[in-house]
């Protein structure tokens, strides 16, 4: 607005010098070619045309459009700021809920591996308790077997033994002595009944 009213200005005061000097020349003969010089004449319009858009103040037209513009463009300035601001909290907003979520994930994770390695330690306790169970039960399998056949061993070595005994008092044994063993066995039966 105010470089409008300095080019107005000047050239006005320029057109009212160039007016002056030509009127203290009272030279007519200088005049006459000026006249005929179309770039004065142009600058003769040119003075016309802007002191009409003075008149029906043009400038101040223009000046109002500018000034809206400008605060036109001011508000979309401030509207720009304010939805970048926006964008900075929502991106902030959601920077945050990443971070939480990720350590979100690295705590379930995290849980995960410790139940992982809290069952895997179960499961070798539960594994070592029944191969112990196991091996013990197989232990007792084996002892009983083993008494099993001593069982049987000494079975058969006490009927062997009662066979060769039974053979040898056969054979040691006369009729005489054996009514007698069989007396003592007789007597002594109340005794060991008891």
């Amino acid at each position: 607005m105010w470089a409008f009213r300095l080019a107005v200005t000047s050239f006005a005061t320029g057109l009212a010098i160039f007016l002056l000097i030509i009127e203290r020349r009272h030279d007519m003969d200088m005049l006459i070619p000026l006249l005929r010089n179309p770039e004065f004449w142009v600058a003769v319009g040119f003075a016309v045309i802007i002191l009409i858009f003075a008149r029906i103040r043009v400038h101040k037209t223009v000046g109002r459009m500018l000034d809206d513009r400008a605060s036109a463009i001011s508000r979309e300035l401030s509207e720009a700021r304010r939805l970048r601001d926006e964008a900075a909290a929502l991106l902030a907003g959601y920077t945050q809920k990443a971070a939480r979520a990720e350590e979100e994930a690295a705590a379930i994770l995290a849980d995960a591996k410790a139940e992982a390695e809290r069952y895997a330690k179960e499961m070798r306790s539960q594994l070592r308790t029944q191969i112990d169970r196991r091996a013990q039960m197989a232990k007792e399998k084996i002892e009983q077997a083993e008494a099993a056949a001593l069982e049987e061993i000494r079975a058969l070595a006490a009927d062997k033994a009662a066979a060769a005994a039974e053979k040898m008092i056969a054979n040691r044994l006369d009729e005489r002595r054996s009514d007698q063993l069989v007396q003592d066995s007789i007597k002594d039966l109340p005794e060991k009944l008891n």
